[in-house]
C-alpha cells in the first residue's frame, strides 16, 4: 500500500483519470442530445463534436468544438502545472505528460476507449516543450487553412513537434516525446487508412 503514497505515483493516477474525463461527450450529450460515439467518426474529440453538432446546429457545433478543444488541451496542463508548483522532477512531469495523453486515448471511463489525443498532446507538450509546439501549432494551421483534412494537418504538426525537438533539444531525452507521438499515430491508424483510400473527409 506504501506504493499509492508515493507522490509520483499519485500524480500518475491523477493525470490518467482527469485525462480520461471525455470532455466532447459529456458536452454533446448535455447541450446538443446526441451521442458521438454513435456518430461521426465516433471519437469524443473537438473534430466529431464539431462534426455530429453540425448536422443539427451549426452556431452550437462551433461553441461546443471549441469548448472541447480548450478543456482537452488543458486537462493535462492543470495536473503538470500543480506538479510542478510542489517541486516534482522533470522526469516526473514527463511522465504525468505522457499519463494524461494515454487517459484521454485510452479512458477509464469509456472501457480503454478514447479520442485521437491531439489537443491533450498538445497541450502537455505547450507545458514541456513550448517552442517546438509552437512550431507545431503554426504548421497545424496552415494544414487547416489550406488541406482542410484534420488528420492531416494533426499529424503533420505532430510530426513538425518530434522533429524539431531534436534539433531545439538534442540533449533532452527523447522517450517520453517519442512515446506520445506514437500513441497519437496510432490513435490515428484508422484515419491513415482512410487517407490511402481517399475516403477522409475534410472539414467544412
Amino acid at each position: 500500500m506504501d506504493f499509492f503514497f508515493n507522490t509520483n505515483v499519485q500524480f500518475f493516477i491523477l493525470a490518467y483519470l482527469v485525462g480520461g474525463i471525455p470532455f466532447g461527450l459529456l458536452l454533446a450529450k448535455k447541450f446538443a442530445g446526441v451521442d458521438i460515439k454513435a456518430s461521426g467518426s465516433g471519437s469524443i474529440g473537438a473534430t466529431n463534436v464539431l462534426r455530429v453538432v453540425k448536422e443539427s446546429n451549426p452556431s452550437l457545433a462551433k461553441k461546443l468544438g471549441a469548448t472541447t478543444l480548450a478543456l482537452d488541451a488543458l486537462k493535462g496542463v492543470l495536473v503538470l502545472t500543480f506538479a510542478y508548483f510542489i517541486g516534482l522532477s522533470e522526469a516526473t512531469l514527463w511522465g504525468v505528460a505522457v499519463l494524461a495523453v494515454v487517459g484521454h486515448c485510452f479512458s477509464p471511463y469509456l472501457n480503454f476507449e478514447g479520442g485521437k489525443g491531439i489537443a491533450t498532446g498538445m497541450g502537455v507538450m505547450m507545458f514541456m516543450l513550448p517552442t517546438e509546439t509552437a512550431i507545431a501549432l503554426a504548421v497545424w494551421a496552415i494544414g487547416a487553412k489550406f488541406i482542410r483534412i484534420s488528420s492531416i494537418s494533426s499529424l503533420t504538426a505532430v510530426a513538425a513537434l518530434l522533429i524539431s525537438s531534436f534539433y531545439i533539444h538534442p540533449d533532452m531525452a527523447h522517450a517520453p516525446v517519442v512515446l506520445i507521438v506514437v500513441i497519437l499515430y496510432y490513435k490515428h491508424i484508422p484515419n491513415i487508412i482512410r487517407l490511402f483510400k481517399g475516403e477522409e473527409k475534410r472539414v467544412v
